[in-house]
């Protein structure tokens, strides 16, 4: 889905790629575009030290502009939805019950939600900054939804800069490619999470704390104040604390508990955290669970289009299709971040041994339809070189959410990130190493 042309560019076009890169990379450096550089040890340890550019398309990838719309309209309605299921409780215990007997990471999240239900805590201001991430299933030729990110929704200030990378590019070497730089639509991610977070404080103050630190540092007070080294806490965001090497030892999740149990606003609650498991997802894709959160007929409709096939191994007869056929599923367990999906042959023999261990073995993981976005060539450049391949891209849009009490504050679509991949590759994430920061080039027509 390359925007560089259906097929191969122009010899000019192709001969200016070396001139483009060396452009971009350049562009990357003066413009913050860039991370961390895992071969140099001083990375990470010494400030301004050991940084390289993202990982990124040379060009923006085509897609309809039909569905970029569509995905932009589902934005708002997943943030409310996500603030319904999030409100009831038994629900996300229920549904989780026995996945929290085979995860460890997902029972003490639970836990920790059981006790905020068992004191009646409230969330008075809820903020969610989420991330509805799809791909264009080439078969059907319809957008469906991969997951809902409502923790960490990573990448909001470089995927904003490719957008203005790509812009720059087309700006310049446009003319080359038959491009035109309107036609790649704004991205305001970085700032509109910026407003969101604003809007969500007091005062406008923020503390980065680990959660060992946390612990050790902080208290709440008999109001709900939360209180780390003296200073009150208004607002929380979580940059970790979605897996389980998150928390390392008891004091981390003593440190959430804390963090749950005080007035401050947490982005996300405990409740929304829970809400973004991808058994949640599969429960809301069942038969009339989503009428039981939404009252709008035509935003139910909305949303359910863009379901993939999303399974329980509790189904005897689904489990038996993907032995069959492993190559038409992927096996989800409950983690995020990038790698921890299971595809292909790896699907049936996990199944087999699964099915073999017996008790709930199975409620760890959910089964989705796999889905097949037509491959395109692009030109991915990492550290520096550029290489032309076979991709695949994958969309994500995201979301703000502020509600105070009965009145929603900000409701909206906040940006968006694309990634690209090697159609080969199975996983999608840049920070795991899988994929490239992209951005959208918008088409009138069906791809």
């Amino acid at each position: 889905m390359s925007a560089a042309a259906e097929g191969r560019p122009p010899a000019a076009a192709a001969a200016a790629a070396g001139e483009m890169v060396r452009e971009a990379t350049a562009w990357c450096a003066l413009h913050g575009l860039v991370v961390g550089d895992r071969a140099d040890p001083r990375s990470g340890t010494v400030p301004g030290v050991g940084l390289v550019h993202a990982p990124f398309s040379l060009l923006p990838t085509h897609l309809p502009e039909s569905h970029w719309r569509q995905a932009c309209e589902l934005a708002p309605i997943f943030n409310e939805l996500v603030d319904r299921v999030s409100l009831d409780g038994d629900f996300l215990q229920d549904s989780l019950s026995k996945t929290k007997q085979v995860d460890d990471f997902t029972s003490r999240l639970l836990e920790i939600h059981r006790k905020m239900m068992e004191i009646n805590k409230e969330e008075n201001i809820r903020l969610g900054l989420h991330r509805s991430d799809y791909m264009l299933d080439s078969e059907t030729n319809s957008l469906l939804q991969i997951e809902l990110n409502t923790i960490s929704a990573s990448f909001p200030g470089l995927g904003s800069l490719v957008s203005e990378l790509h812009r720059t590019l087309i700006d310049q070497y446009g003319h080359l490619f038959c491009l035109d730089s309107k036609r790649v639509p704004g991205n305001e991610a970085s700032s509109q999470f910026a407003k969101a977070l604003a809007r969500a404080w007091d005062e406008f103050n923020v503390d980065r704390k680990t959660l060992s630190e946390v612990e050790a540092e902080g208290h709440v007070l008999p109001d709900g104040t939360l209180v780390i080294d003296g200073k009150t806490v208004s607002v929380v965001y979580f940059r970790a604390g979605y897996t389980p090497n998150d928390y390392p030892s008891e004091a981390e999740w003593a440190a959430r508990l804390l963090l749950e149990q005080s007035s401050a606003v947490k982005c996300p609650s405990i409740s929304y955290h829970l809400v973004g498991t991808k058994k949640i997802q599969q429960e809301l894709a069942r038969p009339k669970v989503l009428e039981r959160f939404l009252e709008n007929k035509e935003e139910i409709t909305k949303i359910r289009k863009c379901f993939a096939g999303l399974w329980s191994l509790d189904d005897e007869e689904i489990v038996k299709s993907a032995i069959q056929k492993p190559e038409l599923f992927v096996l989800k367990p409950q983690r995020e971040g990038g790698g921890n999906n299971i595809y292909g042959i790896d699907v049936r023999e996990t199944l087999i041994r699964l099915q073999k261990e017996g008790g709930d073995a199975l409620a760890a993981y959910i089964l989705m339809q796999r889905i097949f976005p037509k491959a395109s060539l692009s030109n991915l450049v990492r550290g520096g070189v550029c290489h032309e391949a076979l991709t695949i891209s994958e969309l994500g849009i995201y979301g703000a959410y502020l509600r105070n009490n009965d009145k929603v504050v900000m409701n909206e679509q906040s940006g968006y990130l694309m990634r690209t991949k090697v159609s080969s590759s199975d996983e999608g994430g840049v920070a795991a190493g899988f994929a490239v920061l992209d951005s959208l080039y918008l088409t009138d027509k069906a791809m």
